[in-house]
């Protein structure tokens, strides 16, 4: 005769008792099934776990890769500036040379005078007579300028009042929001306000220069340069000498520029510090202090 149930005999080890225990087909069968209902959950929890470290390890993996690709956009951002700048001063420099010997005129005439052409300096042979010529009377100026005893040749106090809006150092650039060096110092002021120089120099530059806009550039010798940026007017010409409080130009809104401001930069050695530094420096600084003695 078929049973619906299995029977588990215990007998104890020392009074030799025996006993039966009924176990139905149902709960052998409940109890396989929730056996292997929970090694199901274990599985399912050991997988889950396992694909979220997984996931984990690649956001981990790739935030490692987008902060790699950040710093090299950085620095190639960084190095497409210093590229424009000196495109710029390139162009500037060809457009000067050019006015002043008459390249961009096209000669016509006779073929004896076409046949004369090549006796024209080439483009590269003006670009080094003139800087050449440049070069010699600006030292001249320098010369006589910094043996002054009464020079004021290291750049102290604000070149405007204002208000300083973002400091010197890394930060997110106001148009692209993507992170940037910022080589100086935004001072805020109303338009037409006028700039002063910091430092008696001579001015090395003062046209466009890109995403500073109209801009001034003034040598103090010892290897100091102080910049003028966004400027809505300049008032002084290249070569020209320059005293200490004397207007360099108008704050304006020229180049990258997101409002009514003055970019200011001191550069050391052409290489730009932090200009705060400077700001509290009195004019008692003068040229007989060492560069060497600021810590830089």
């Amino acid at each position: 005769m078929k049973q619906d149930y299995f029977i588990l005999v215990l007998a104890h080890s020392l009074h030799g008792r025996l006993q039966r225990v009924h176990i139905s087909h149902k709960v052998i069968y409940s109890a396989l099934g929730c056996f292997a209902a929970l090694f199901l959950l274990m599985f399912g929890v050991v997988g889950s776990y396992a694909r979220m470290a997984l996931k984990v390890a690649n956001y981990n993996s790739l935030q490692h890769e987008a902060q790699m690709l950040r710093a090299r956009y950085d620095n190639l951002q960084q190095k497409v500036k210093q590229t424009n700048q000196q495109l710029a001063s390139l162009q500037v420099l060809a457009d000067e040379v050019g006015n002043a010997y008459g390249m961009k005129k096209q000669l016509t005439g006779s073929p004896d005078l076409i046949a004369e052409a090549p006796l024209v300096p080439t483009l590269g042979q003006s670009l080094a007579e003139y800087s050449y010529l440049r070069t010699t009377n600006l030292a001249g100026r320098s010369r006589n300028l910094f043996a002054r005893a009464d020079s004021n040749l290291l750049p102290a106090g604000w070149p405007i009042s204002g208000r300083l809006m973002s400091g010197f150092g890394h930060r997110s650039d106001p148009l692209s929001g993507e992170g940037a060096i910022h080589t100086g110092i935004d001072i805020s002021a109303p338009i037409g306000t006028g700039v002063k120089a910091t430092a008696d120099g001579i001015v090395m530059r003062a046209n466009w220069n890109f995403g500073y806009g109209r801009c001034v550039i003034v040598d103090h010798g010892n290897g100091y340069q102080t910049l003028y940026g966004h400027l809505s007017r300049i008032d002084v010409i290249e070569g020209q000498e320059i005293r200490q409080g004397e207007v360099v130009g108008l704050v304006g809104t020229s180049g990258k520029s997101t409002g009514p401001h003055l970019h200011y930069e001191v550069h050391v050695h052409s290489t730009p510090v932090n200009p705060y530094r400077f700001l509290s420096q009195t004019s008692a600084m003068k040229s007989g202090v060492a560069a060497n003695e600021f810590p830089f």
